[in-house]
């Protein structure tokens, strides 16, 4: 399945948040499934994604950096921050920056986006040196998502 970078959609929770320094990116493919099931999808990571999950836990570890919270509504390791009817966010804020992963579904085609706000140097460096593999993540959990 076919997923492609594309612009921010209008209406999206994530909106309201973006501001002239922060990152976003959004990737989008057809599929006629709901956004529950997208979700659910997209966080079934496989195994080398986990494994780089692990290593990202343990290297930011000495740094305070939130790792996964136990409590609450969640899609895989990631809290439920905001529900729409066509739209779920996840993610958290952190002393070194705010991320979240909006999913949206509309007129048969899911939008995974992803917001960060970096705080502080470690934000802005801990963000660019994981840049390729989350495009690379993203891009792998939303072709997952959108197979048929």
């Amino acid at each position: 399945m076919k997923v492609r970078e594309t612009p921010l959609p209008e209406g999206t929770l994530l909106a309201g948040l973006v501001g002239p320094q922060d990152f976003v990116d959004c990737y989008a493919g057809e599929t006629p499934l709901d956004v529950e099931t997208i979700v659910a999808r997209a966080t079934e990571f496989p195994i080398w994604v986990k494994g780089l999950l692990l290593l990202r836990a343990l290297a930011v570890l000495p740094f305070g950096l939130k790792g996964r919270s136990r409590n609450g509504d969640r899609f895989g390791i990631f809290p439920v921050a905001g529900r729409a009817e066509d739209e779920i966010l996840l993610g958290f804020d952190d002393s070194h920056l705010d991320f979240r992963i909006s999913v949206l579904c509309r007129d048969n085609v899911a939008y995974a986006a992803t917001w960060v706000r970096p705080h502080n140097l470690f934000g802005r460096t801990y963000l660019r040196i994981i840049l390729p593999f989350h495009r690379w993540i993203m891009r792998n959990a939303m072709a997952r998502a959108v197979a048929a």
